[in-house]
């Protein structure tokens, strides 16, 4: 495990290095339909979320999030990073996001377990201030639940946000649900092909314009109705990480596959399902899952063929 303590340090003393940090970085080219792309995502911890399997306190531990965050970042075809301001200002003095593209996650106010966790405040980033990083957008998860007035508040939050971000010409990625209650007041979500597209028809309505609109959604079955319910871009999400079963694993990428082939899907943005991975390897399973990109850019040193 790396020493993170001159990240400390420099938030202590020289506060403006973030910005600096953001303004010298190189940015990623920008995307394309002909190459699929990889983010990792990171913002989990910031929502209170600290689980991953069985271990509820698997995300808490900063400096292996770094390490774990920088492996993946290391390989090639990841192409950036989807977190919260902390753990995006830390991988910017890190010198970790040369040529990514970076997405900021804006609404994490809907803490896991809360009682108002529908009532999802946008309590991270704005579209002002990823403009300001150099950001290429900006997330939000958009939860939908039936049962809940604050249902209400949380469509017009995101709707006003998916408006800034189309204003500064920086990307919404809109992270929908259909969620539901249990007989306990937790919140879970349908991932009923039904459910799935439903939240997509809302989410992709939300804001003045859905030009830079793209949709972050589950993979669950009939994809192929899923996905022809928009002509936004779609990233697929990961979900919680398959059982150490190597079996579940295969079958997870598999899905993942077979989805990554249909029309209007854009490529994959996923966290604790590559970051901890059963047999703790973040390198190879990230490896795996570049593997299933589509790239249709053949590249050379020295130009493009």
């Amino acid at each position: 495990m790396s020493d993170y303590r001159e990240l400390s340090k420099i938030r202590l003393e020289d506060p403006s290095a973030v910005a600096r940090a953001a303004q010298a970085r190189r940015r990623h080219p920008g995307v394309s339909a002909a190459r699929q792309n990889f983010i990792v995502a990171a913002d989990h911890p910031a929502r209170g979320a600290l689980s991953v399997g069985e271990d509820p306190t698997a995300m808490a531990d900063r400096s292996v999030l770094l390490d774990r965050l920088q492996i993946a970042l290391a390989n090639p075809r990841v192409d950036g990073v989807l977190a919260s301001p902390d753990v995006l200002d830390d991988l910017l003095l890190l010198g970790a996001l040369e040529g990514k593209l970076v997405f900021g996650s804006m609404n994490r106010g809907g803490l896991a377990g809360l009682v108002n966790e529908i009532d999802d405040r946008f309590t991270g980033h704005s579209a002002a201030a990823l403009k300001s990083l150099g950001a290429d957008g900006g997330k939000m998860l958009t939860r939908i639940c039936y049962q809940d007035p604050a249902t209400a508040n949380a469509l017009e939050a995101s709707a006003q946000a998916v408006t800034a971000l189309a204003e500064n010409r920086l990307i919404a990625m809109i992270e929908p649900f259909i969620s539901v209650r249990d007989s306990a007041g937790k919140i879970g979500n349908d991932l009923s092909p039904e459910a799935v597209i439903t939240s997509m028809a809302i989410a992709s309505g939300l804001g003045a314009s859905s030009a830079y609109s793209w949709l972050k959604i589950p993979v669950v079955e009939q994809m192929e109705r899923v996905v022809a319910a928009t002509t936004l871009p779609i990233v697929l999400l990961g979900g919680d990480p398959p059982t150490a079963s190597q079996q579940a694993v295969e079958a997870t990428f598999e899905r993942w596959r077979q989805a990554l082939c249909l029309p209007g899907v854009q490529g994959l943005t996923v966290g604790r399902s590559l970051l901890y991975p059963a047999d703790g390897d973040v390198a190879a399973a990230v490896e795996n899952a570049a593997s299933l990109l589509r790239d249709d850019t053949v590249t050379q040193r020295g130009g493009t063929l």
